[in-house]
């Protein structure tokens, strides 16, 4: 199954490296891509878990868009957004 998910906060290709790296830790995701440019996040699952995928986007400091976008998810972003820079 593959989904989209448009996100908050994405700003850089340290953002999605973290965001990829997260996504593809999680049971049943075979696949992540990231469109920067537009904040699109599209996975492909094996099974039914959407709302997990969601959660661990929110965790990382990105929202889909919609859902609250408090300032603790601006701070969390930006924290990834340097691990993702130095990972990469």
């Amino acid at each position: 199954m593959k989904t989209d998910i448009q996100i908050e906060n994405l700003k850089c290709g340290g953002c999605a490296a973290t965001i990829k790296k997260g996504i593809l830790g999680l049971t049943g995701v075979n696949e992540v891509e990231i469109d920067v440019d537009k904040s699109i996040v599209s996975i492909v699952t094996e099974n039914e878990n959407l709302e997990e995928i969601k959660s661990k986007l929110s965790k990382l400091g990105y929202p889909e868009v919609g859902d609250k976008n408090t300032v603790v998810h601006k701070a969390k972003s930006f924290v990834s957004c340097a691990v993702g820079r130095l990972d990469a």
